[in-house]
């Protein structure tokens, strides 16, 4: 305890607590949510408490942490059966575990819990952790527990509040699986957030998509290494997902600048949506090519500009589009119609 004293000083993490005479009131089981990778740190400085090391390699690094190696490698049926045994002996401390099995800014809502954690002893106390800092967010998704020990070295403080809730013990004949979420909802209620349904399975499978969203070509049919635009070197998933669909609307409307399309794919995130606003006039914009812009003033309207813009937009369509400027208002809409239609089909397909 004294090494993580010392490591808290140096990292500058503050610890708060409220009602403190409901710690370690006989529980032998410590449930929390788990918001950073020094989670069982701070709570160890409040009370002696030991978290077994459930991945990662064994020896100096996992010492140096703070956890507590059982030497198991096998199932959790295993796992289970070794912390049954440690708990058996009144000389050891409590166990603290983290039945979420990864970590979220503990913001918006709890993991499922795993029913494991559940299964060692009838009766369970749990502790509600909320973490805050200036400048970085908490628990960045998908960072290692070195990037986030840097930016706790770079913020110049970390802020934990720790709140202890009364034991709460397994009814009669209830499954680990209820008995799990009874206590994640008791404990999404003392945090204000919402319980879920949401593994750490889940959350890992959704990272890995946008990994993959990440290394995706950023236009349509390009090949691996292309379309990377220099003003985004190794953008964000977002951002390729962005300029992708920005292609999509260029192949489909030359005319419109691309800055004008991004923009507004920003907001709609929808790549019809955003060729709708573009032909329907409700975005504005100045056509890149001499054609179009001899149709239209800096002053004509927005409905003005979109109608302009597909007057001089050839479409792909099953009719050729008249090269002449109707002069019946019930033709020139007509004719509109027409193009505004093939540009959707085209857009669609």
């Amino acid at each position: 305890r004294f090494i993580v004293r010392v490591m808290c000083s140096v990292l500058g993490l503050l610890v708060r607590q409220s009602d403190p005479r409901l710690r370690g009131a006989g529980a032998r089981v410590f449930i929390a949510n788990h918001v950073t990778p020094f989670d069982h740190n701070v709570v160890s400085l409040l009370t002696s408490c030991n978290t077994p090391a459930l991945s990662g390699a064994p020896g100096f690094i996992c010492w140096s942490r703070g956890f507590m190696e059982l030497g198991v490698t096998g199932s959790r049926a295993e796992l289970v059966d070794s912390l049954k045994e440690y708990s058996a002996h009144q000389g050891n401390p409590p166990l603290l575990l983290f039945p979420e099995e990864a970590a979220t800014n503990g913001r918006a809502g709890l993991l499922r819990f795993s029913s494991w954690p559940f299964s060692i002893l009838d009766e369970v106390q749990p502790v509600a952790l909320q973490v805050r800092r200036p400048l970085v967010a908490v628990s960045v998704a998908d960072s290692s527990w070195i990037t986030e020990l840097l930016w706790t070295f770079f913020v110049p403080f970390t802020v934990y509040q720790v709140r202890w809730m009364p034991s709460v013990p397994r009814r009669a004949d209830e499954r680990s699986e209820d008995f799990a979420l009874r206590v994640q909802e008791l404990l999404a209620m003392e945090l204000g957030v919402v319980s879920t349904r949401i593994t750490a399975a889940d959350r890992t499978e959704h990272m890995k998509r946008l990994r993959h969203t990440s290394r995706l070509p950023f236009a349509p049919g390009g090949g691996p290494g292309e379309g990377v635009p220099p003003s985004l070197p190794g953008g964000a998933p977002e951002d390729v997902r962005v300029v992708a669909m920005a292609q999509q609307v260029k192949e489909v409307l030359p005319h419109v600048p691309l800055e004008v399309i991004r923009t507004d794919l920003v907001q709609t995130n929808c790549v019809d949506t955003t060729i709708a606003n573009l032909l329907e006039g409700r975005v504005p914009f100045f056509p890149e090519n001499k054609e179009a812009g001899d149709l239209l003033a800096p002053s004509t309207s927005q409905a003005a500009a979109a109608s302009g813009i597909q007057g001089s937009v050839a479409a792909p369509s099953s009719k050729p589009a008249t090269k002449q400027f109707a002069k019946s208002p019930v033709e020139r809409h007509l004719s509109l119609q027409e193009r505004k239609r093939a540009l959707y089909d085209y857009a669609r397909r």
